[in-house]
């Protein structure tokens, strides 16, 4: 395994600033990244997994992140496997919260033990700290503006006519 080579994974459902700011600063951080969109079978999908991958890459454009980034999607069996397939030694994931912090830590103990995988935590911008993509997807079904939680493609695709609620 390759600790130059790291995997940030999530249901991207829809893709937010801070999903963004974790990219940009991870892409910085490792030599290969791949940004994984997972299925993940407890929440029910917004966006189609397709959809989201074509936002992210967008939307990585858009901000001009360089690096030698990969995009793509994984629903057979376990995150580890994918890393592993990959040649990654490394899981990224942002942290917003205490709550984050207590969901992600057993999953990071489980993965290391599984595949002698190391999960690292980026803190996020304080921007963005407590924007997630279940609270952009409530105000956007009641017609709110996202614009300041999403990257500029995700919120021409949530509302392609420029108007906006509130």
């Amino acid at each position: 395994m390759n600790n130059r080579i790291a995997v940030v994974p999530g249901s991207f459902d829809p893709p937010t600033l801070g999903h963004l700011d974790v990219i940009r600063r991870a892409a910085a951080l490792y030599d290969r990244l791949h940004v994984l969109v997972v299925h993940n079978p407890g929440k029910e999908a917004m966006l189609p997994i397709a959809q989201r991958l074509s936002l992210i890459e967008q939307s990585i454009a858009d901000a001009g992140i360089e690096g030698d980034i990969v995009v793509a999607s994984w629903s057979m069996g376990l995150l580890v496997d994918y890393v592993t397939d990959v040649g990654a030694g490394v899981l990224v994931k942002g942290i917003r919260s205490q709550v984050d912090v207590a969901y992600e830590t057993p999953m990071a103990i489980v993965n290391r033990h599984l595949a002698a995988v190391e999960t690292v935590f980026l803190l996020p911008d304080p921007s963005h700290a407590l924007v997630s993509s279940s609270l952009v997807r409530q105000v956007a079904a009641l017609g709110g503006d996202v614009a300041p939680f999403v990257p500029p493609a995700v919120a021409r695709f949530l509302d392609p006519s420029g108007h906006h609620g509130g």
